[in-house]
């Protein structure tokens, strides 16, 4: 959720919005998300403190030494961040950016010779392969799409049944929690937003306009997607984490992940009632 964000990129690309200020509607549902797990973390360790024992104390130097070797990283996320909102690069050029200073930084620490610029290269091409492979795909469907009408058909069809805007939302949003069981949030958004953005965008919350409900679904879409990897019965971020804590049942897995997603769903029910939430970064530094 925090910017920079590939599923929001992917959505930008697909709705031709705005990259700048889809990351810029992203920062304060951000931090709420951060606030939320961090309240949640405090009340299950109030409840329960053998679930979070406390660890060994650190000296002060010990931690300012540990945070110098964070420095180099959070200057290159600041970099690519502040060229984006301050208007000095596009998200493209921004990227560029960032891998040319993370290229510099491995150079210079000794991460990065000859034999691992090589692996670099190539684990790149390998990805970018994958992705426009992935985009091809999406591509066809969008193109498939466009022949039948799909889409359009269906917007009618939900503007003229008379349903309330929030019921299609929260059907909506109700379908990625599901498919988010099966599906990885890149695929889930390449095949859904190109029937569902129509949908919403042909219904009326509040009297926004067209660009703030694009961003404010774009919100809605790629928290519930990631809400949808982790929840019961069959989220796969669930068994990726359990993988790693082979001697924790998988029950158990599921059972600690509850208390975050009843802290998601309050946060999902906040940004739906209140967009402005949302919006406010984008209405006040956007234009």
């Amino acid at each position: 959720m925090i910017p920079p964000s590939v599923p929001l990129v992917i959505y930008a690309v697909l709705t031709q919005e705005s990259i700048g200020k889809l990351f810029m509607a992203a920062i304060i549902p951000g931090i709420i998300a951060m606030l939320g797990y961090m309240l949640v973390i405090r009340i299950v360790i109030t409840l329960n403190p053998s679930a979070g024992p406390a660890g060994p104390k650190v000296p002060f130097a010990a931690t300012l030494r540990s945070l110098v070797g964070v420095i180099p990283i959070v200057l290159v996320f600041l970099v690519v961040i502040i060229g984006i909102y301050g208007g000095w690069a596009n998200p493209t050029e921004a990227a560029s950016i960032g891998a040319a200073c993370c290229g510099i930084l491995a150079v210079i620490t000794g991460g990065m010779r000859m034999e691992g610029l090589v692996k670099s290269l190539l684990g790149t091409a390998e990805v970018t392969a994958l992705i426009l492979l992935v985009l091809l795909g999406a591509d066809m469907l969008n193109s498939g799409l466009v022949v039948t009408q799909m889409p359009a058909e269906l917007a009618n069809w939900v503007k003229e049944s008379g349903l309330p805007p929030l019921s299609v939302m929260f059907a909506i949003l109700l379908i990625y929690i599901f498919l988010g069981c099966v599906m990885d949030s890149l695929a889930m958004i390449l095949l859904t937003i190109p029937i569902f953005y129509p949908v919403v965008m042909g219904l009326d919350f509040w009297g926004m306009s067209q660009g703030d409900k694009s961003i404010w679904f774009g919100i809605l879409a790629l928290m519930v997607v990631e809400i949808g990897l982790v929840h019961p019965p069959v989220g796969m971020n669930i068994y990726i984490i359990n993988s790693l804590a082979k001697d924790v049942p998988l029950k158990e897995t599921f059972k600690g992940v509850m208390p975050f997603l009843v802290s998601d769903l309050l946060r999902i029910l906040l940004l739906v009632f209140f967009p402005i939430i949302t919006l406010y970064l984008v209405r006040t530094f956007g234009n």
